[in-house]
């Protein structure tokens, strides 16, 4: 697997040949992988970007040896949260772009031109609140959004809220 190519602009593999089941998996997984509503910038056409399958995401946390903890049985689960949350997460990144521009988009909508998980870096603001007694964040993400040629960087951290947590 480290041996394949890697888009920049995702840090994954450019072919999906990690959609292949990982060494010592019990289960298969769903290959099956669901378009995004978040523009990919940098493309000449109306692309979006393309969320990782239920095998790929698996793959990388094996990868990156995140697995303790983790059931491939709730990966289609787990993918579905994490599709759901880039949405919302580049909703809000919407109404910032709104903010700056007034809404005058020149040069074409905001585009998504690459991002990078960063999990083991903590943004300013994620160290000012653990100063304060706030839990560290579980993930962090770095987005780069093109608005008419114009680059802006989004650092997001994302916190667990146990007060919207399920015990069964």
């Amino acid at each position: 697997m480290y041996s394949q190519v890697i888009d920049p602009l995702n840090k994954m593999p450019v072919n999906p040949k990690n959609n292949m089941p990982a060494k010592n998996q019990q289960q298969d997984l769903s290959t099956e992988r669901v378009v995004s509503n978040i523009p990919k910038g940098g493309t000449e056409n109306e692309q979006t970007w393309v969320y990782p399958s239920p095998q790929m995401f698996w793959n990388a946390l094996v990868r990156k040896d995140k697995v303790e903890g983790a059931k491939e049985e709730d990966m289609d689960v787990v993918v579905s949260v994490h599709n759901n949350m880039n949405e919302r997460t580049w909703n809000e990144v919407m109404k910032w772009e709104e903010l700056k521009s007034n809404g005058a988009y020149l040069g074409g909508p905001p585009k998504l031109l690459r991002f990078e998980g960063k999990p083991y870096d903590l943004s300013i603001k994620a160290r000012l609140k653990m100063f304060f007694g706030h839990p560290a964040p579980f993930d962090r993400h770095d987005w780069w959004v093109d608005q008419g040629g114009r680059i802006n960087r989004y650092i997001i951290d994302y916190y667990h809220d146990e007060s919207t947590s399920h015990q069964d």
